[in-house]
């Protein structure tokens, strides 16, 4: 007998399907408007298919920065997903056992995630230039990205612990194991694929961040910022290829991150 389905039912589905076209449309379509013939503009319709803007990325260009702007967002995403994950992992072992101020140090930790991106990044620049010091993308921008990479990585890290069984360390420690080995071979096997994802979470947070960045990078423009300044400059769907190479950069990461988690859960599984 089948199953009578609402007005809800349909409307789910309605909504659910603008939330696709809304998600995906956009980057579909400079995906496909990035493969337009030599004599292609910015809009449609196509004028030929062809790789020629893909060519001409690694070309030396008239406007923008394309090489260097991406070696800084990778290099500044790796180092925030280093420091997110050391930091994230070490304050959710710290947060097992209560101490003193916990809540409030708590509470200023996440407190950067109901604040506006672009107010954190004129507060960092403005405090670089006061205290004399020039803002760089290695530096101001990377405390800027930490304020927004932390929160997420402590809330994952929070919620791995709350659910992580004790009796675990306590058997290995019945059985003589030190602290250090107990973290060592029991512990850490067993968190690494949500440390995984804290890594994910700090790199592409990083990597895709423009507002946090904005005041806080300095005269050396990160990946999106250097995007964001092209617009106004690029009239050629270059910039349509670029970011259709950064997107599936951007998935082949999500990827790479799932199939390490994956394996890493499978090998956890059998301890």
């Amino acid at each position: 007998m089948s199953q009578h389905r609402g007005p809800a039912h349909g409307l789910l589905t309605i909504f659910f399907a603008l939330f696709v076209c809304f998600l995906y449309g956009p980057t579909i379509t400079i995906a496909i408007l990035s493969f337009q013939g030599p004599d292609g503009g910015l809009t449609f319709p196509m004028n030929g298919v062809s790789i020629h803007w893909f060519a001409n990325l690694f070309q030396q260009q008239a406007v923008g920065d394309f090489g260097g702007s991406f070696a800084r967002s990778i290099m500044l995403a790796t180092i925030t997903m280093v420091l997110t994950v050391v930091i994230a992992l070490l304050a959710g072992l710290a947060f097992r056992r209560r101490f003193r101020f916990s809540n409030t140090l708590f509470y200023l930790t996440i407190a950067s995630l109901i604040v506006p991106s672009i107010l954190v990044s004129l507060g960092i620049g403005l405090m670089f230039n006061v205290v004399g010091i020039q803002p760089t993308w290695w530096g101001s921008a990377l405390g800027a990205h930490l304020t927004w990479t932390l929160p997420f990585g402590v809330l994952i890290m929070f919620a791995v612990f709350n659910r992580f069984d004790r009796s675990l360390e306590e058997a290995a420690r019945d059985l003589g194991a030190t602290p250090w080995q107990t973290f060592l071979h029991v512990v850490l096997p067993l968190i690494a694929p949500s440390l995984v994802g804290v890594a994910l979470f700090g790199f592409t947070l990083s990597y895709d961040e423009f507002a946090r960045s904005l005041m806080s990078a300095g005269s050396d423009n990160t990946l999106p910022l250097e995007i964001y300044g092209m617009t106004t400059n690029v009239t050629t769907p270059v910039l349509y290829a670029l970011g259709t190479l950064t997107t599936i950069f951007s998935f082949v990461v999500i990827v790479l991150c799932g199939t390490i988690a994956v394996a890493l859960q499978r090998r956890a599984t059998k301890i």
